[in-house]
């Protein structure tokens, strides 16, 4: 089995492409769903986040919305939070993992891939790069985030040269979906031969 990482800065495009993967049949293990259900009402992560954070429950469900407000305008809180969500989502895509043993290909899809260290478990990472300035565009748009707010969640993560010079292969997060399905028909062959030997930096 080869394991890929697939990551990139907020709203860069990552998802976009881990759509197309599903819809090729490539299995993806989506880090920011895995992070929903492990504080979903009734598990020991949904008690943790409303004893720490116990304004933002509402109606039973944990406000996400007000939660990521919170979090991405108080570092400090948001390492809580993370302390709390990171383990146990680990703990789960190692799980899922075993379920998809007899896979020849498995796509981790996750924002905090580099910051997280998660690289030493990926055979590859794909990185999806777009400018800030569209980044921050579609944050603005899909999320309603004011320009300030959409800068801050751009800022916490790792630049676009730092990731980019991690990254075994980088995909433009700026293409059409009929140019992406071009880079991904380029890319997988690709991935499947040279992941145990990558070359870094290599764009599509």
């Amino acid at each position: 089995m080869i394991v890929a990482g697939l990551t990139g800065g907020i709203a860069s495009g990552k998802s976009f492409v881990g759509a197309l993967l599903r819809r090729r049949g490539i299995p993806v293990i989506d880090a920011d769903q895995l992070a929903r259900d492990v504080v979903r009402p009734g598990t020991e992560g949904f008690d943790a986040v409303v004893r720490l954070f116990p304004e933002v429950l509402s109606d039973g469900e944990i406000d996400r919305g007000l939660l990521g407000r919170i979090v991405f305008a108080d570092p400090e809180r948001r390492r809580s939070l993370e302390a709390i969500v990171h383990p146990r989502v680990h703990a789960e895509f190692l799980r899922q993992m075993r379920l998809l043993k007899d896979a020849q290909l498995v796509v981790y899809e996750v924002p905090l891939l580099f910051e997280r260290g998660l690289e030493r478990e990926m055979d590859a990472v794909i990185v999806v790069d777009a400018p800030e300035e569209v980044q921050r565009e579609r944050l603005m748009r899909r999320s309603g985030l004011t320009a300030d707010e959409a800068d801050r969640r751009i800022l916490s993560q790792m630049s676009r040269a730092d990731r980019c010079s991690r990254a075994d292969f980088i995909l433009s997060g700026l293409l059409t979906e009929k140019e992406t399905e071009t880079a991904l028909d380029e890319l997988l062959p690709r991935l499947l031969t040279e992941a145990s030997h990558p070359k870094k930096g290599k764009s599509l």
